[in-house]
């Protein structure tokens, strides 16, 4: 049903510059009719008032591209794109679904800098707050980020020796890299008690619009938790990071689940 104040006018120029963008310089206004099921007569008046505000171009052989004046509007978006405003916004609802503690991170070299939290009901302490740095090979929120690298390139970010946190924390270059090749492989990261004992975190990323990983987000709980609550905290850590790669200009698919 639509909703109360819908402008179907807007509405059919939001399909008809999806399908431009999806299909620059391939369709023509009959192509585009067919495909956005709207009249040629219609649609003529829409791509002309467009091609004047410079929204598309039309192209040799008939067919429309996207405009300049797109582009400068999807520029002062990302200007004004706020990761760890849009964190605060949308991990509210994740929270209240999953009712357990969420982090944001970027990466820097070798360590994940810890930018935003935003706490469930549970009283357990974190071992880390905004500001902090933690190695990336201990946690989710940091392997998550390192799934671009190859393994010589993550030999450049660690050194010999490791910090291990817990006995269960990755300590060579061998486990880190295929524990990494896992998560790149499921779209998401676990992290089973390597940072702190009695914690586990699964971890996903968040894409900008240049398809690169920009940060990446984490839900922590105790093993009592994590026995009950694991698969859904998945489910919902991906669909947070697909909100935020979204708002970030991200075209692409994340993973929803595991195959």
């Amino acid at each position: 049903m639509k909703e109360k104040y819908w402008v179907p006018a807007i509405e059919r120029a939001d399909k008809v510059l999806k399908l431009i963008g999806e299909y620059p310089n391939q369709l023509r206004l009959i192509e585009l009719s067919k495909r956005a099921d709207i009249n040629k007569s219609s649609l003529f008046s829409l791509l002309n008032t467009l091609e004047t505000l410079k929204w598309v171009t039309k192209e040799d052989g008939d067919s429309y591209s996207l405009g300049p004046a797109l582009a400068a509007i999807g520029s002062s978006y990302f200007r004004q794109f706020n990761i760890l405003q849009s964190f605060y916004k949308e991990a509210s609802q994740s929270v209240s679904k999953i009712n357990e503690h969420i982090q944001l991170g970027i990466l820097d070299e070798g360590d994940v800098v810890y930018l935003g939290k935003m706490e469930g009901d549970s009283r357990v302490r974190l071992i880390t707050d905004p500001g902090m740095r933690f190695p990336a090979y201990a946690s989710a929120i940091g392997k998550i980020q390192l799934t671009p690298c190859s393994k010589t390139e993550l030999e450049e970010i660690f050194p010999d020796q490791w910090e291990s946190k817990t006995p269960f924390t990755i300590s060579n270059i061998d486990a880190l890299y295929e524990n990494v090749q896992e998560a790149k492989r499921n779209g998401y990261a676990i992290e089973n008690q390597e940072a702190s004992l009695g914690f586990h975190c699964v971890a996903a990323p968040v894409y900008n619009f240049e398809n690169k990983i920009i940060a990446g987000v984490s839900f922590t709980m105790m093993t009592s938790s994590w026995e009950q609550k694991k698969d859904a905290a998945r489910e919902e850590i991906l669909q947070l990071a697909s909100r935020l790669s979204q708002l970030a200009g991200f075209t692409g698919e994340q993973k929803q689940r595991i195959e």
